[in-house]
């Protein structure tokens, strides 16, 4: 099949050709688009170049857009102009509304997700439009949606403005309600444009021509898109169209919808009613070192997004490791592991160092040990850190974590989490104990074989399940040096039976000091964290939270995944760095 080049597939060209800079699945969409002008005749697929040219005309004759201007004063105003589709707009309407399948518009699900200020919410206002207007069918029902009203309304407000400002669009559309309006009519085909959110009451009946589904990050699970998905089934050529950022959850709906679309634009999976774009980054490149890979995720940069606002948020995010994981996935489309980026990646990896346990061993290095015992379906961790130099100021320490974990429910769990548990169980990285739960006789066994190698100091414990282990070790003739690290805000005082001078603090063993001990030896990169791929997934989904005075501790609730082996890390460190200088008594003694 050979076609002129049109806008649409000119961009594909461009960006196949390095012309025009994009991410990788980008790319993969756009050789997509010309493999299929190639190939695709052979599965039933046509090019309406006609059909693909007038939905692009329709934003430039019907659309406006605002922009905003300096005057020779300096004095900021805005002023509406013909919306103008970029070239990487027009090749999303393009292919929405050019290809065909069997008589009928080809695409029925479309998911972009790009870089926040690229325009998604007036680009799907235009769509909303269209489809409401162009094709003269019956009793056609647009929907803006979203999780909530007042989200849906946003795009909504968008075409409201679109319509206020376009003289065919109030020719042809009646609105209700007046500041704000509530809905767009189309009397003329007994057709509506109206925002709609997630509470389902009343709107079982829905049956949407377009539903426009907005910030699909924020959906906390997928009912909006199913009820909407569901209306669909009667109508051939109804479209979903899907906008949002990058996230956070990678358990979550928008996860999921943005897995299938690489899958399918990359060839993984073949479905030709999905259409795909993602303007992301491509895994070597440092958004917050190379502006040059900005456009990747930002292809609307100098045009609705500007140069100077993304270099302010780079620099705040540079200055506040806590914002690093808003900006990549707001501006960069990176997803990243946890809301808030507690330990960036970059700063975590940077701490990633092969060493040799036995042979700090055998030099005689004190170790110290933090154990986190698992909950039904958790990870058990315990980590040795080798106490490298002992000078308060600049603790140098190496560690190393080992990880069991239930093995009945290894490949579901897997799924659940997202995480090959499976693959780290046969690379070594953890062990798998038989059973739906961990069983404490086990890991008492393979404690006392790494404890009778390495002899630690104290081992910092939780609380939950010591006194289960502590039976098992027993039976097996083994003895630890146990001492309670607690968990959450609660202090222990670890050299309660000392007289201390008049003023001095107490010494104590709780999680915000050990928190806050183990993140200023990353940020100084005064640790060597052993390699292993379970560790590097527990690090990137803390979440910490705050208590009222300021102090920190691990939030497991909304963490992204398993944290196990940081708590147990953050454990050992805390104990490093206390109970060697006390007479604290061991588990053994108070128990």
């Amino acid at each position: 099949m050979t076609v002129p080049a049109d806008q649409t597939t000119a961009y594909a060209q461009a960006v196949a050709a390095g012309e025009s800079v994009a991410g990788p699945y980008v790319r993969a969409a756009c050789a997509r688009h010309l493999r299929d002008l190639a190939e695709g005749e052979a599965r039933g697929l046509s090019w309406d170049l006609a059909g693909a040219e007038r939905a692009i005309a329709f934003f430039r004759d019907v659309l406006t857009v605002t922009v905003e201007e300096k005057d020779e004063f300096g004095d900021v105003s805005s002023r509406a102009v013909p919306f103008v589709l970029s070239p990487w707009q027009a090749f999303i309407v393009g292919s929405l509304f050019g290809w065909r399948k069997g008589g009928f518009r080809r695409f029925r699900r479309a998911y972009v997700e790009i870089g926040k200020g690229n325009g998604k919410s007036p680009l799907a206002a235009g769509i909303g439009h269209y489809m409401l207007t162009a094709f003269r069918k019956l009793e056609a029902e647009v929907y803006s949606a979203a999780t909530d009203l007042d989200q849906a309304t946003i795009l909504f407000r968008d075409a409201c403005a679109m319509f206020e400002r376009s003289r065919p669009l109030r020719a042809r559309l009646t609105a209700r309600g007046e500041n704000p309006i509530y809905q767009l009519d189309y009397k003329a085909t007994r057709s509506f444009f109206k925002p709609i959110s997630a509470e389902k009451r009343g709107k079982s009946g829905i049956r949407p021509h377009c539903a426009l589904i907005d910030e699909v990050h924020e959906h906390r699970d997928n009912s909006v898109i199913e009820m909407l998905r569901a209306g669909t089934k009667g109508n051939q050529e109804a479209l979903i169209f899907e906008i949002t950022n990058s996230g956070f959850d990678k358990k979550s709906t928008c996860w999921f919808e943005h897995e299938m679309t690489v899958k399918i634009v990359t060839g993984e999976i073949e479905n030709d009613g999905w259409f795909g774009f993602i303007a992301s980054l491509d895994e070597d490149d440092d958004p917050f070192e190379d502006e040059a890979c900005w456009i990747k995720a930002n292809p609307n940069l100098g045009i609705s997004i500007h140069l100077p606002f993304i270099r302010e948020q780079v620099a705040e995010a540079k200055g506040m490791p806590s914002k690093e994981g808003l900006v990549r996935r707001l501006h960069f489309c990176q997803w990243t592991d946890s809301e808030t980026s507690a330990i960036p990646s970059k700063l975590w990896l940077a701490c990633v160092k092969e060493f040799d346990p036995e042979e700090l061993t055998a030099r005689g290095v004190p170790c110290f040990g933090g154990l986190d015992l698992s909950r039904a379906n958790d990870l058990t961790a315990f980590t040795l850190t080798w106490l490298l130099d002992a000078s308060p100021d600049q603790w140098r320490f190496a560690s190393k974590t080992w990880f069991w974990t239930p093995k009945d429910t290894l490949l579901e769990r897997s799924k659940r989490d997202r995480a090959p548990y499976d693959l780290w169980v046969r690379e070594g990285l953890m062990e798998a104990v038989p059973g739906k739960r961990i069983s404490y006789s086990r890991v008492a066994t393979a404690l006392g074989r790494i404890c009778s190698i390495h002899n630690p100091v104290q081992i910092g414990c939780d609380d939950y399940g010591l006194e289960n282990l502590a039976e098992h070790l027993t039976l097996q003739e083994l003895q630890l040096p146990c001492v309670v690290h607690p968990q959450g805000f609660k202090r222990r005082i670890v050299d309660e039976d000392e007289a201390r001078p008049d003023g001095a603090e107490q010494i104590s063993l709780w999680m915000p000091d050990s928190i806050l001990k183990l993140e200023a030896a990353l940020l100084e990169e005064r640790i060597m964290v052993f390699p292993n791929s379970v560790m590097n997934m527990c690090s990137r989904a803390v979440v910490y939270k705050s208590n009222l005075t300021g102090h920190r501790m691990f939030d497991k609730d909304k963490a992204s995944g398993r944290i196990d082996g940081m708590v147990s890390l953050a454990m050992s460190i805390g104990v490093a760095t206390v109970v060697r200088t006390t007479t604290a008594k061991s588990f053994w003694e108070t128990a």
